[in-house]
Formats: C-alpha cells, structure tokens, sequence
C-alpha cells in the first residue's frame, strides 16, 4: 500500500491521545481515504467497561460520520506499543468486516514490528448483510 509510513505515522499520533487509564493499554488507528485523507481513532476507555470504544472503531466510525464508505477507504492502520503486534479484537473484526472491503489493507505496527493483513483474513467467513433476511 502506498503511504504506508504516513499511515503509520498518523495512527501513533492518534494513540498518543488515548484515553487508557483503567487497562493502561493504548491504541491508535487510522483510516486513509482513497482522495487522501486521514481520519484518526484511539481507544477511549470507561469506568462501565462496556462503554469502552476500541481504536480502530473510533477511527472507522468517524470515518463514516463524514460520509466516507468501504469504497472510498484505502487503507487502515492500528498501532500499539506493545512487546508484539496486536490485533483487532473481536468486535472491531466483525464492524470492520462490514464497513471495510475485505481486501482492504490493514497496517499493524508496535513501532518495531509491522504486518499488512485484510479483513478476509482477520475474520473469515464473518457474519454480515448477506446473513440476514432482509
């Protein structure tokens, strides 16, 4: 993907403004879109853990608020800082699946170490439109 060092350079900016202060855990992301912008996302912890929002849906729901869709997005980027790289968790798989192409590239980087992977491969197989009767 090209751009991919000024995706990765967004999405840790992004985690620097994460708001971790019960797991200590910070995530940051970033979506590009394909007329070149850069919308970013950290993870935004809350005392009622369910109310969390992860990184990478911060940053894809913004996205979409600002009208962008799956085919204008070209890529995504989710960084830590963490001794291995890590991935979406299973809730960001499943909203990605659904807003992101499936070959969508997704940078994954702790700073030492990066991976490009797409949501075919983080969630193969996943639930989505097609599942349900419409």
């Amino acid at each position: 993907m090209k751009d991919q060092e000024k995706l990765l350079e967004k999405a840790f900016l992004a985690l620097e403004h994460a708001y971790a202060p019960y797991s200590g855990f910070r995530v940051g992301a970033c979506v590009k879109t394909r007329d070149g912008n850069y919308i970013l996302g950290a993870n935004i912890e809350n005392a009622a853990y369910g109310s969390t929002n992860c990184a990478e849906r911060s940053a894809i729901f913004a996205a979409y608020s600002l009208g962008y869709r799956r085919e204008e997005i070209e890529g995504m980027a989710v960084v830590t800082k963490a001794e291995e790289i890590t991935t979406p968790c299973g809730a960001c798989r499943q909203v990605l699946s659904e807003l992101l192409g499936q070959e969508t590239p997704i940078i994954l980087s702790n700073g030492k170490e990066t991976m490009e992977t797409n949501m075919g491969k983080l969630l193969p197989d996943a639930f989505g439109a097609k599942d349900l009767d419409k």
